[in-house]
């Protein structure tokens, strides 16, 4: 796990490159509005301890955003790569965090007010939304369907954010006031936990339902999130196909690739550079040898014996997006493993005062960052009907 930080030549190096600009290019850019530029400054100057309460003052999920957090925020505003190249940001404040939170908790947290919340949910929102009304004086409880925290979090590969590293993050915010979690358990009418006692719902539960690929055969395709969730059930998969162009579909063929598979091809509709992955994430699919099969529309799965073939056609710019080009359609064959990685949607909300709604159940499929930054919204709304504060 120690690999995934900076060592201490390499922190050094990375704070070193800051510019103290006075503007702040970087807190600008960051959803939660942490403030890289302070937390550097006090990591400079050895006040290590410091440099955490800055990055936790806004962000209680600070270690997993660390790892996880792309570089289209923080790091794309640095006024560093005018110069060279930009600071590493998330990882600095990975790195500080891993070495320096440890036991520290947060003191600026308002009295018990004896109002109960329900989160329904256990991921960044869910998470950011407890921390933020704990901080209010609320006492909490989440429902999480699964057996640990993180929601979609748990999807990403482990070489990428292991589960100590969100845990670490929950372990942060329970320290802080009365937050607990209910595991195993199914939410499915949200009103019912009104009835039940609770002041307030914040429901956190994501994108649910996968989207379908609307294809003949569809019935032969894996979805990301089953193949995420138990990967090693599809071990033996030596030539594997992957439908999306995206975060997800690159920790599928990441995840492919450390399962034994020896072709990996991705099916993306769009061209490269048109692809929503990282850097980061690009280069190792470059690195690994992965297939970017572009401006490519699987339109076709079809089984044959223990096989399964693919039918695609090329694509082309439209008017409204990606096209197929006629006559274009070729037969692709002897793959044993097909995922679809074209994302998710979710449930229609419910209308009530009381009810509020957070993270990618609201917002769509987001960053990390920005589903923290939607779950401390959820809680400022949802304090401010309950305390008679909203106009």
């Amino acid at each position: 796990m120690s690999k995934l930080y900076l060592n201490k030549p390499q922190l050094d190096a990375e704070i070193a490159k800051c510019l103290n600009c006075v503007s702040k290019p970087c807190m600008t850019a960051c959803p939660v509005n942490c403030s890289p530029q302070e937390f550097i400054q006090h990591a400079k100057a050895g006040e290590f301890t410091e440099a955490v309460q800055s990055i936790c003052k806004n962000n209680p999920m600070g270690h997993t955003c660390g790892l996880i957090c792309p570089d289209k925020f923080c790091m794309k505003a640095c006024l560093r790569a005018k110069i060279d190249h930009p600071i590493n940001i998330p990882l600095v404040q990975a790195t500080l965090i891993s070495k320096y939170r440890q036991d520290m908790t947060d003191t600026d947290r308002l009295p018990d007010n004896n109002k109960k919340i329900a989160i329904v949910g256990s991921g960044p929102a869910g998470m950011a939304a407890a921390w933020k009304l704990v901080k209010l004086g609320y006492s909490v409880k989440l429902f999480e369907k699964s057996d640990k925290v993180g929601g979609a979090l748990n999807l990403i590969p482990d070489y990428r954010l292991p589960y100590e590293v969100i845990e670490d993050d929950w372990n942060y915010i329970k320290r802080i006031g009365k937050a607990e979690v209910e595991f195993r358990t199914q939410v499915d009418n949200p009103t019912e936990l009104l009835d039940k006692g609770f002041d307030g719902v914040i429901m956190a539960i994501g994108e649910q339902n996968v989207i379908d690929l609307g294809v003949e055969g569809e019935e032969n395709v894996v979805a990301y999130a089953d193949y995420l969730k138990t990967p090693t059930t599809y071990e033996g998969a030596k030539k594997v196909g992957i439908i999306g162009g995206g975060n997800v579909a690159a920790d599928c063929a990441m995840t492919a690739k450390q399962q034994g598979a020896e072709t990996i091809s991705v099916f993306v509709r769009r061209k490269i550079f048109d692809m929503k992955v990282t850097k980061k994430e690009m280069q190792e699919l470059l690195d690994n040898q992965i297939d970017l099969v572009t401006t490519t529309r699987v339109c076709k799965v079809e089984k044959n014996a223990d096989k399964l073939d693919i039918y695609t056609c090329s694509t082309q710019p439209g008017e409204r997006g990606y096209v197929d080009i006629e006559n274009s359609t070729i037969k692709r064959e002897g793959f044993d493993l097909i995922i679809k990685a074209i994302g998710s949607r979710a449930e229609k909300p419910l209308d009530h005062s009381k009810i509020i709604y957070a993270g990618d159940c609201k917002i769509g499929g987001s960053t990390i960052v920005e589903a923290v930054a939607s779950g401390l919204d959820s809680a400022k709304l949802l304090h401010s009907k309950l305390s008679g504060e909203e106009k």
